[in-house]
């Protein structure tokens, strides 16, 4: 079932990437219109098995923003999200570059969102829990994307990574059809872009 998964993630990422590169490049020459900086933004995170990979986004925040004012954490309102950031917040365009990952191997169109590295402290010492959502790749959508998104704490985050991981087993690529499906409701209600916790 995981090599099927992979072959239906590498179809989709290549097929998507091709059908969406007029707009992924208009996008590009927005981003470079409305503010100074790359276009793409890159992060390390965390992938299967606790190993890091680079993740790419489209760039939504003026360059360091990571490390000015909330750091990681993103709000309505965030002086650092650019005019064109604000748009691809909303729309969630800024995951697209994304599909890249899908094609490199490093993600899946579905899994466990991964956490930047050092967000949670070291793999070593994860709770057995925590640990088991390395268990697969992770994914540009997931069961907790859908479920409340950044309306959720980590633990919330955690229960429904593993509610997947077990859903996953049982139904296989079916569970992964019925929670894109879903995301493309979640994507047009625009809920849940922000952290819950807003200063």
């Amino acid at each position: 079932m995981v090599f099927l998964k992979r072959i239906i993630d590498l179809f989709l990422g290549v097929v998507l990437l091709l059908l969406l590169l007029p707009l992924l490049i208009v996008i590009c020459i927005f981003i470079k219109i409305d503010s100074r900086g790359p276009v793409f933004f890159t992060q390390e995170r965390l992938g299967l098995g606790g190993a890091p990979f680079c993740m790419y986004k489209f760039r939504t925040m003026v360059p360091g923003a990571e490390h000015m004012n909330e750091g990681l954490f993103c709000y309505t309102g965030d002086p650092r999200i650019t005019r064109v950031g604000s748009l691809l917040r909303k729309l969630s365009l800024d995951e697209l570059p994304q599909l890249l990952n899908v094609i490199l191997g490093d993600m899946a169109i579905v899994g466990p969102r991964p956490p930047v590295t050092y967000e949670l402290g070291e793999y070593k010492d994860f709770s057995p829990e925590l640990k088991r959502r390395f268990s697969v790749k992770p994914g540009i959508t997931g069961l907790a994307q859908i479920s409340g998104r950044n309306d959720l704490e980590w633990p919330e985050k955690i229960k429904y990574d593993n509610i997947y991981i077990d859903n996953f087993n049982k139904l296989g690529i079916f569970e992964d059809a019925r929670i894109v499906f879903r995301t493309a409701f979640v994507v047009l209600s625009m809920k849940g872009i922000f952290e819950k916790n807003e200063r």
